[in-house]
């Protein structure tokens, strides 16, 4: 009999788009594998199209959460895993984990729960090793490594995340960006202190459209940050219609995207997209830099004393004067595409 495999993750969006590099590489590596995922619900629709994926379990969060998820670890200790696979530290996913009555529970020691799982990793961030920093996609695969002890760490680009696209995300992309060359802007954040400030994404727009049309993306709470950007000939202003699949799809088959610290960014690594990521008060060490194969990082350099001031951002600076985004220079992030282009 195939073993099964429950993988938790009910955090948010990119951390569900992190987790799929793990599905990706166990599905390769032991291809017998019957992988199951639990996540919160509204994540639902990144992982419905994967061919590697038995089962969505869905946690309802909004209504009656704790009801939920008590039925939920009834239902899943029905399933009778192998082995439980926690990507999330809090305390509800250890509960999950805890009662799943798994042969095998693996999880970070930094979870509440955690002395009640088989195999424990400590999550460290920055994680600092002889040859460079640890990507959260291999602190990630460290907990694989409990349950398959022959299984040797990866490079982080090879464990990039992909998701997958139904023939409808095909053709809606293709009647809405029918372009031979467009960019892909995602300019917000829902941390203040990881978004390149608006004014300069004004700037950054200008220029761009002047080679090619700009696709602004992003979701419907982001319209007020982008309006100053939609009154920009060429531009074309998404937020709010996509779904994140087509947010994905539309990043794949532009001339360059470029995004934050955030989500985004690990949409346009899920799609091997062409990546300009902005750091401003967070830092790749931190362990959430783009995976594609071509992709570049630009933050202020040198850095400044207060950076990083913080692992998720503020929602202001706490020095007050944001120099940490208002310092890289538009002309310094443009010369990412010619630097492609040549």
């Amino acid at each position: 009999m195939n073993k099964k495999i429950l993988i938790i993750q009910t955090a948010f969006i990119g951390d569900v788009i992190l987790a799929t590099s793990l599905i990706e590489k166990l599905k390769e590596l032991r291809p017998q594998l019957q992988i199951d995922f639990l996540l919160r619900s509204g994540n639902e629709t990144l992982l419905e199209t994967s061919p590697h994926i038995r089962k969505i379990w869905i946690w309802n969060k909004n209504k009656n959460k704790f009801l939920n998820l008590i039925k939920l670890i009834f239902q899943i200790r029905k399933e009778k895993y192998d082995y439980v696979i926690n990507i999330q530290r809090f305390l509800n996913s250890g509960l999950v984990t805890s009662f799943s009555g798994a042969k095998c529970k693996v999880g970070f020691s930094s979870n509440p729960l955690s002395l009640f799982f088989s195999h424990k990793v400590e999550h460290k961030i920055p994680h600092g090793t002889q040859e460079d920093f640890f990507h959260e996609v291999q602190r990630n695969f460290q907990l694989a490594q409990k349950c398959f002890t022959d299984l040797q760490m990866p490079k982080a680009k090879d464990l990039a995340p992909k998701l997958y696209f139904t023939e409808q995300d095909y053709s809606k992309i293709k009647k809405l960006a029918s372009q031979d060359k467009y960019f892909v802007i995602a300019p917000a954040s829902v941390w203040y202190t990881k978004q390149w400030h608006i004014s300069k994404w004004t700037e950054l727009t200008q220029k761009l459209t002047s080679i090619a049309p700009v696709y602004i993306i992003g979701a419907p709470s982001d319209q007020k940050f982008v309006l100053p950007l939609t009154n920009i000939p060429e531009t074309i202003n998404v937020c709010g219609k996509l779904s994140l699949r087509e947010s994905a799809l539309l990043m794949q088959n532009a001339h360059r995207v470029f995004v934050n610290d955030s989500a985004p960014l690990h949409l346009a690594s899920s799609v091997n997209a062409k990546t300009t990521a902005i750091f401003c008060s967070t830092v790749p060490e931190f362990g959430y830099s783009p995976l594609s194969a071509n992709s570049t990082i630009i933050q202020r350099n040198p850095r400044l004393e207060c950076m990083p001031c913080g692992l998720h951002g503020h929602k202001s600076c706490p020095q007050g004067h944001f120099k940490c985004a208002l310092d890289i220079e538009t002309t310094k992030v443009l010369k990412t595409v010619e630097s492609f282009e040549k």
